[in-house]
């Protein structure tokens, strides 16, 4: 598959063996700070869209977001996604996800370099969400999806769909939602391509007496594997389980922080204080424009940046 073939085994940890692995990324520096533990993360954004499209909602009318990602090696990501609000039809949204491997080095049967050749990634997606029996939310998206090598591509369509759960004025959301379910119509080579199916539960608490959210998303549902089959039961059962606090000290200012344990497990090299899988970032309102950083530890391997910007027209 591409990622394998140039970004290496570290990769495995954020991408699974599938094709198309722009899906599965964090869509914006929100997300990416609190580990992906977003598909119960109330959104008054567009970005809403990629992390369960039942979360779409009223206050995201007019959103725009944009997001980038400086990933490891020469690979970079871009995010851009629209939301609108039609009265008594629903909430709306339009997003695009972009993923570039950078340029390598095409050589002939000698190894003599004859030229160069790109890969990359992109997925357009359309979805909405509604309200259904006063406290709950349904969504469905749906990906159109591209994946290239020099002159060779692959391509496929999935759907998105999610329902949530939140009562007004409660501190509580609850999520179902299921990810990347489609066919893919062509491959890369004479291996076929699939699609990174994810079944996901999420659940969100802000409490009561302290500006904390706690989000934790259950993810990969319809593959239990546990990881490494000499872990212990807890830990086996964490390597399907993100965790995340945002402390919400304003409407203008937030810090955040998340852990994966199967990102944790399958990117560190010290036995003592590793920080792979731990992840930071902080928000901040500006004139009505939200500005998001994170910050992802890989360990010895690096780190990764995002940036993301946000406002209503």
């Amino acid at each position: 598959m591409v990622v394998f073939l140039f970004v290496g085994a570290p990769a495995q940890a954020q991408i699974e063996s599938s094709g198309f692995p722009v899906l599965q990324l964090d869509a914006s520096a929100r997300t990416a700070a609190l580990g992906g533990a977003s598909s119960a993360l109330l959104e008054s954004s567009s970005t809403a869209l990629f992390s369960n499209p039942a979360l779409l909602s009223p206050s995201a009318h007019k959103s725009l977001s944009f997001s980038y990602l400086n990933h490891l090696s020469d690979m970079n990501a871009g995010w851009l996604s629209y939301a609108c609000n039609v009265d008594s039809l629903g909430t709306f949204a339009v997003g695009v996800r972009y993923l570039s491997f950078g340029s390598f080095d095409e050589t002939d049967d000698r190894g003599a370099k004859i030229g160069t050749f790109g890969a990359s990634d992109v997925a357009l997606t359309v979805g909405g969400a509604r309200t259904w029996r006063t406290n709950w939310r349904v969504g469905v998206g749906v990906n159109l999806l591209r994946s290239s090598i020099a002159s060779n591509a692959s391509t496929a369509a999935s759907l998105d769909g999610g329902i949530v759960f939140s009562k007004p004025g409660s501190l509580s959301t609850f999520s179902a939602s299921a990810h990347n379910v489609g066919l893919v119509f062509s491959s890369i080579g004479s291996r076929s391509d699939s699609l990174p199916l994810d079944v996901r539960l999420g659940f969100t608490q802000k409490l009561a007496h302290l500006p904390l959210l706690v989000s934790v998303t259950a993810y990969r549902l319809h593959k239990l594997d546990g990881g490494d089959p000499s872990n212990k039961a807890v830990s086996s059962l964490l390597n399907h389980i993100r965790l995340a606090g945002e402390f919400q000290f304003s409407s203008a200012f937030q810090v955040r922080f998340g852990y994966d344990h199967r990102k944790h497990q399958d990117l560190k090299v010290k036995t003592r204080l590793d920080m792979a899988g731990f992840s930071t970032g902080v928000g901040i309102v500006i004139a009505k424009v939200r500005f998001d950083y994170s910050f992802n530890s890989w360990s010895s391997l690096g780190a990764l940046h995002r940036f993301s910007v946000a406002s209503s027209l």
